[in-house]
């Protein structure tokens, strides 16, 4: 029997699925990246939004169209278990979103021919720190996930309910985790989780992420720690200190903040604070940092006046790099009964016209870099022998590139200087020196 795995959702999502992977191959089954070749196809789902939802599930129909044995895994059927069963009965089984190991479970079932689904009512992750990833991207970098779940219920989002409380993992687990990965070439780690700032509060009784940092920064191997998707009220002075003092923690800070405007924000049910005042703390106490976040227009019951005040907030703060996203209606969360819901055209038309701000903001950013030389992770090479590196000031998947001329080979992990010669609104142009 041949086991196939397709992905959708975030980068939480994949070492999920990478999880899921391990285990099987630590019980021998025989696994392969081709759908078309494999018996059973696990598709580990995302439910965060609509479009998500809908990817995942014609990707689900895809397979059963095809004749294969399909497994859902993930937020989708944590989510919609009944209804999923009903709308496609041909779903051979089912798996929740806290407890990837239990799909060994499942596939034994399923080759006895017995249905065996695993969705936990009250969810509480259960990370398997028995089983070794079996990495499904393997290259410069690499995501861990150093806990899982969420103990905030902001008004727009369902993963609470979805993954439960915050779990985190034991220190010695995710260090030793991170030498495996440097062993295996990794050069840049990057650090996951809801929110990777309330790390360690429910294993230590206090953030934990300090002590976690420092002890990654000791990993001769590794060059690069990243950290993203922290939590503004935990932005502590610690923490700050932490990430300013400690060589291979990128001065990079991935802050969702989502909005500007109080009324707004309490709304969300997210912090109501001085944003501009939280990031010029941060830019002033690390030097040369990059500031990084994710912010939402079209959120029920916002005024023009109130994305006027987010416009004008992205248009002082300057953020390095930022990403907007229209608000989605999910079922079950506290927005999708507010009224008045912003209709599709507003919210595309504030989506555009602050993007376009991020646009020329960017540029200017990146203009600054230009005749300055930058350390940058080598990605790979295009098909023009154009090398592709990133620099520390941008994470993978979510930020900007630099492409450089070489006048001789590098190898994909390095870290290289390069010079900077040109510039566009997201990527950076050079050569390596």
């Amino acid at each position: 029997m041949k086991i196939a795995l397709i992905n959708h959702g975030c980068a939480k999502n994949l070492v999920d699925s990478e999880l899921m992977l391990g285990a099987l191959a630590k019980k021998g089954y025989e696994l392969t990246l081709d759908e078309n070749e494999a018996d059973v196809v696990i598709i580990n789902t995302c439910s965060f939004i609509h479009d998500a939802e809908k990817e995942s599930v014609d990707s689900i129909l895809q397979m059963v169209d095809a004749g294969k044995s399909v497994v859902v895994a993930g937020c989708l059927p944590q989510k919609h278990k009944d209804e999923l069963k009903n709308a496609i009965p041909e779903i051979d089984a089912m798996l929740g979103a806290t407890s990837p190991e239990q799909i060994v479970d499942i596939i034994e079932n399923l080759i006895k021919g017995k249905r065996k689904d695993f969705i936990q009512s009250t969810p509480k992750f259960i990370y398997p720190e028995n089983v070794q990833r079996q990495q499904i991207t393997v290259g410069a970098s690499s995501y861990i996930k150093i806990g899982d779940g969420c103990n905030y219920e902001c008004g727009y989002c369902i993963i609470p309910k979805l993954r439960g409380k915050y779990v985190s993992r034991p220190i010695e687990n995710i260090v030793n985790e991170a030498m495996q990965l440097a062993l295996k070439g990794v050069t840049e780690i990057v650090l996951i989780a809801q929110d990777t700032s309330s790390y360690g509060i429910d294993l230590y009784g206090k953030q934990a992420l300090p002590q976690l940092l420092e002890e990654l920064d000791k990993i001769d191997s590794l060059s690069w720690i990243r950290i993203m998707y922290a939590y503004p009220t935990q932005m502590t002075d610690e923490l700050i200190n932490a990430i300013a003092s400690l060589d291979k923690v990128v001065k990079y800070i991935d802050i969702p903040l989502q909005h500007s405007h109080p009324r707004v924000l309490k709304s969300m049910k997210r912090p109501v604070m001085d944003y501009e005042q939280l990031v010029a703390k941060l830019r002033k106490m690390i030097p040369d940092v990059t500031v990084r976040t994710s912010l939402i227009v079209g959120y029920p019951g916002e005024t023009e006046e109130e994305f006027e005040h987010l416009y004008n907030f992205v248009k002082n703060v300057k953020f390095d790099r930022m990403g907007a996203f229209e608000y989605s209606r999910e079922k079950g969360t506290y927005s999708d009964a507010l009224k008045p819901q912003i209709s599709a055209k507003i919210k595309h038309q504030r989506y555009k016209k602050l993007m376009e701000l991020q646009k020329e903001i960017s540029l200017k950013n990146n203009q600054k870099y230009i005749d300055t030389t930058l350390k940058c992770i080598v990605e790979g090479y295009s098909d023009d022998g154009t090398v592709i590196l990133r620099s520390e000031h941008d994470a993978p998947e979510v930020d900007g590139l630099v492409y450089a001329v070489s006048q001789r080979a590098v190898i994909p992990g390095d870290i290289e200087e390069v010079k900077i010669t040109n510039a566009d609104d997201y990527d950076l142009y050079g050569e390596i020196i």
